[in-house]
């Protein structure tokens, strides 16, 4: 039953899921954004990364875990994870009653704000940058900007295993990050929220010129307008509580999960399809 918000605000949970962790660097702008607010998060570490996977796959993921999180009657639904976003936002949207904003669009809102030369570079996983969904929105929203893709297969690997700053990644940054650089692109949008993990090695494979953007704020700001609009903010005393699910290792999630977000990762919870 919806909470009475004239009284109270309104303290239903929003929902993020991502592939693993890394939607985590989202949850890390929402939280600062909206401390008063209550969150459920969803890390689908057993099948990641989703990146090389067959989008009919990556569909049917996103499909169970955002129907699983509105079961929880979460009043938003963040979809974290930027290959989810460019193959089953638009579906999502259509199927569920809850509200649902991707990261995709923040991120090239972002970029536009942030380049001075109009060439922008965005990495992201295989599956991300072969949709065509940065590509499509940036037409509509940022068209006077030359958008320069790259896929990065390996860096959501790296990142699920706590390795962001070893020998190896270097190496991987430098071959797969020739294309943008070739381009000399003078803003660069980590595509995949795994990525803003990597931003230390990322930036000096790219150079001090070339700024990174992460979509995690630019989200963040779109989820508490959408807040707004409904009129569905958590009321400014409410005690926020934090939940993690996790369909991989808890112990694993747990570790990384403290280590990227902070110290809101206390109890983690197994799921199984």
């Amino acid at each position: 039953m919806q909470a009475d918000k004239n009284a109270v605000g309104d303290p239903r949970p929003i929902g993020v899921f991502d592939s693993g962790v890394g939607g985590l660097t989202v949850m890390r702008s929402l939280i600062d954004l909206l401390p008063n607010e209550s969150f459920i998060y969803f890390g689908d570490t057993a099948r990641t990364p989703y990146g090389p996977k067959p989008a009919a796959d990556v569909l049917k993921f996103s499909i169970q875990i955002s129907e699983l999180l509105a079961e929880r009657d979460v009043k938003v639904l963040v979809d974290a994870c930027n290959t989810s976003t460019a193959v089953a936002l638009e579906a999502l949207t259509e199927r569920l009653n809850t509200p649902i904003v991707g990261v995709i669009e923040p991120g090239i809102r972002a970029a536009r704000e942030a380049t001075r030369s109009g060439r922008v570079g965005v990495i992201g996983t295989v599956g991300t940058i072969e949709s065509g969904a940065y590509e499509r929105t940036a037409a509509v929203v940022a068209p006077e900007i030359a958008l320069i893709g790259a896929a990065c297969p390996g860096f959501v690997e790296f990142v699920e295993a706590g390795d962001i700053d070893s020998h190896q990644v270097h190496v991987l940054a430098q071959r797969l990050l020739a294309p943008v650089i070739e381009a000399e692109v003078d803003t660069l949008v980590l595509g995949c929220t795994h990525y803003p993990m990597l931003a230390r090695t990322i930036s000096d494979v790219m150079g001090p010129d070339v700024v990174l953007v992460s979509s995690a704020d630019e989200t963040a700001f779109s989820v508490s307008l959408m807040l707004a609009a409904d009129d569905i903010h958590a009321s400014k005393n409410s005690a926020a509580t934090h939940e993690f699910l996790t369909s991989g290792n808890t112990a694993t999630f747990a570790e990384l999960g403290s280590r990227f977000l902070g110290p809101e990762v206390e109890q983690v919870k197994g799921w199984s399809w």
